[in-house]
């Protein structure tokens, strides 16, 4: 078979189609910024930074999606939590914005292109487009609407809430999608093919108060993304070998399983559906600390599982600490 782009090569194997290589789908952020020198802040704050590592990362490690995925505080800072920019870590909030949860009556959808946070990733999609649209599948990001109460709330409050408030943790969520809508629309307006959703928080909460809380608002997100012409991406960390039937029920294109699901379960219960499973390889003991043996038994078993549509990636997040040589050679593993 011919040598595909990337874009092919994807987009090939979502349907399903003949492909030279099992698409690479890792997320790299702090790994990226390492690749060219940069430091995380100057990776989360400066669009051209974090354009320039997706790219090269995608040349020298064979990535077949660069994503604007940086850090997880850009709708929090357009909602007007203020953020803590380290030199060399995530940025995160000291003090939440939501305190109490009466506080959300003030809480108003902002547009994006009045946000430098927010702004700096739309200008991070556009670079992308320009420099390989058509080539390699961009993949912009938006939060899920229990990860981003989280980051305006604390996590600990969150879980509490939905137990004791939960017709005014909908109100919550509504405001989120609201802005989830209009920061995905600008991100596909600037070239973005795929938009991710980043709900971690969603594999902490169990089936039931999925079903109740999340299920809706990851479905309307998707369902927005696909009706303004784009694909949708669901990454939710941890175990969530539970709510895998749920997930699929939200037609998101593609499903992040981290390495705690057993990977055969999650591409069995997509058979038949829109959502193909990426993953799962372990970030820390299969790429991080891995050997090249490692590595390739690792792959290995992961392709004897695939099905026609399968992706791989590492679980969640590649750890800045991986070795190039590792990186490559997962990708040599994926060429058929």
């Amino acid at each position: 078979m011919k040598s595909m782009s990337s874009y092919e090569r994807v987009m090939n194997r979502l349907e399903g189609k003949p492909v030279d290589k099992v698409p690479n789908m890792n997320i790299i952020m702090a790994f990226a910024a390492k690749q060219i020198g940069a430091t995380m802040k100057e990776f989360c704050t400066d669009y051209r930074v974090l354009v320039e590592s997706k790219i090269y990362c995608a040349n020298e490690f064979g990535i077949d999606t660069v994503s604007v995925i940086s850090d997880p505080m850009r709708e929090a800072h357009g909602f007007g939590a203020k953020v803590i920019f380290p030199e060399n870590d995530v940025p995160f909030c000291k003090e939440h914005l939501i305190t109490v949860l009466s506080q959300i009556k003030d809480l108003k959808p902002i547009n994006p292109m009045n946000n430098e946070r927010m702004i700096d990733r739309i200008r991070a999609v556009e670079s992308l487009k320009k420099q390989v649209g058509g080539k390699i599948p961009i993949i912009g990001w938006v939060e899920g609407a229990l990860a981003e109460a989280a980051d305006l709330r604390d996590i600990s409050y969150v879980m509490m809430d939905l137990m004791m408030d939960g017709e005014r943790m909908k109100e919550f969520f509504e405001i989120i999608y609201e802005q989830q809508k209009i920061f995905a629309k600008e991100q596909i307006n600037a070239g973005a093919d795929f938009i991710g959703i980043g709900n971690a928080a969603a594999s902490l909460i169990g089936p039931a108060l999925y079903e109740e809380y999340c299920l809706e608002f990851d479905t309307r997100i998707i369902k927005d993304i696909h009706d303004m012409g784009a694909k949708a991406k669901l990454h939710i960390c941890g175990n969530t070998e539970p709510i895998l039937e749920l997930i699929a029920k939200t037609q998101a294109d593609i499903f992040d399983a981290d390495h705690v699901v057993d990977f055969s379960k999650a591409i069995e219960a997509f058979k038949g559906t829109n959502t193909v499973a990426n993953g799962n390889l372990d970030p820390v003991a299969h790429m991080m600390r891995a050997d090249e043996q490692i590595i390739t038994e690792e792959v290995k078993k992961r392709l004897d599982l695939a099905d026609e549509r399968t992706l791989i990636s590492g679980g969640c997040e590649v750890p800045a600490a991986t070795s190039g040589e590792i990186m490559k050679r997962m990708n040599e593993m994926l060429y058929l």
